[in-house]
């Protein structure tokens, strides 16, 4: 089935050793570019590892890539505009349902334009324990240095205004629906 604007999808996350990590029960397409596709959510239940759940408490604008080793998620809080992005694998879909592989390294990028790298520390751990690669290794550190790139040259989904543009389009799709 061909993916398009306004279908709703699951979103998958896994760990290197093919456990499920987290699955969010809706997510809905926004855009589907070249080389990347946009989602938003808002009050999506997310089901944890353990069996707990909790909802989304603000909108998100998300960017899984294809080619990249990084996803983007934009959240519109009222204190201003979080992102949170997980250093993972390109994205791909299986039966409606996005999937990738997540790291554990993560930015956490703060309204101010301040950021941070999350879990060193677990993704040590992770790197030990599942066996990653030295070539893996090399690629996501890579990675996460070109994330930390775009968003010292606030590019890509660090443009504030594309944010507002796509949360504009999710807005207009989910009033539709």
């Amino acid at each position: 089935m061909e993916i398009k604007v306004g279908d709703n999808l699951e979103l998958h996350c896994y760990k290197h050793n093919g456990r499920i990590n987290s699955i969010s029960d809706r997510i809905t397409v926004i855009a589907i570019e070249d080389d990347y596709m946009v989602c938003g959510d808002y009050k999506t239940t997310i089901t944890e590892s353990d069996g707990t759940k909790h909802k989304t408490k603000e909108p998100a604008i998300m960017f899984f890539y294809k080619k990249r080793w990084f996803n983007i998620l934009a959240q519109l809080k009222k204190q201003g505009l979080f992102y949170y992005c997980n250093i993972a694998t390109p994205f791909l879909i299986d039966d409606d349902i996005v999937k990738y592989i997540d790291y554990d390294l993560d930015l956490r990028v703060f309204p101010d334009g301040g950021f941070k790298v999350l879990d060193k520390n677990e993704y040590n751990y992770h790197k030990k324990i599942m066996h990653y690669s030295d070539e893996l290794d090399e690629i996501l550190k890579s990675e996460l240095t070109s994330l930390i790139e775009m968003k010292r040259n606030n590019v890509g989904p660090f443009d504030k205004e594309l944010i507002a543009k796509y949360y504009d389009e999710y807005q207009k799709i989910t009033q539709k629906v």
